[in-house]
């Protein structure tokens, strides 16, 4: 699962304004935040940026891989 959703709710921003930001459909938002769609890298950079965090912070799910390891 990826933590758009989060970061979005905690710069106040809505799904719309998140999209109109970066240049895609509320919908396209809406389908990142629920992982049914695949972004291109180039958009999962926008979105990083238009939400002042990086690649790894939102896409990454580093607390789950260490648990992995660990077992």
């Amino acid at each position: 699962m990826n933590r758009v959703a989060y970061y979005r709710k905690k710069h106040g921003l809505t799904q719309a304004n998140l999209a109109k930001n970066i240049g895609v459909s509320r919908q396209t938002i809406n389908m990142i935040e629920k992982d049914k769609y695949n972004p291109s890298l180039l958009l999962c950079i926008n979105i990083a940026k238009a939400l002042h965090t990086d690649l790894n912070t939102l896409f990454w799910e580093a607390e789950k891989d260490e648990d992995k390891i660990n077992q």
